[in-house]
């Protein structure tokens, strides 16, 4: 079953940018995309946004590492949790756990924000 993802793709050279500054813990690297909205379909708008900002960082020390972004001023998601990007994996782990470890796990400030460009995007998984 395939889901429909609307949200920002993280642009080669803003990745390759990233992962300089942020390291990887784990070596299953993601780095890929921020999600707006899942389960939906080819009439949702696309999101406006064209950049970000990473403002924190969370790892839970058991294989999933992620960096928060503010997109337009907040976190928020809307959906209870923060936007994100899963920046990496261990072995075992799935990228949507990110959401639960934001959840459970308290995540570290980046000071300066670190500003990001961001690709509207609509992508199937």
């Amino acid at each position: 079953m395939t889901c429909t993802i609307v949200g920002w793709k993280l642009p080669r050279a803003e990745r390759d940018r990233l992962i300089g500054r942020f390291e990887p813990h784990y070596a299953g690297v993601v780095a890929d995309h921020v999600t707006l909205r899942f389960g939906t379909d080819e009439d949702t708008p696309l999101p406006a946004a064209r950049s970000g900002e990473i403002v924190g960082e969370v790892d839970d020390g058991a294989g999933v590492q992620a960096l928060i972004v503010r997109i337009g001023g907040t976190t928020d998601r809307g959906d209870g949790s923060h936007y994100h990007i899963t920046w990496s994996l261990g072995p075992g782990r799935e990228a949507k756990e990110s959401n639960d470890v934001l959840a459970a796990t308290k995540w570290q400030r980046v000071h300066p924000p670190f500003a990001i460009a961001l690709a509207p995007a609509r992508w199937t998984v």
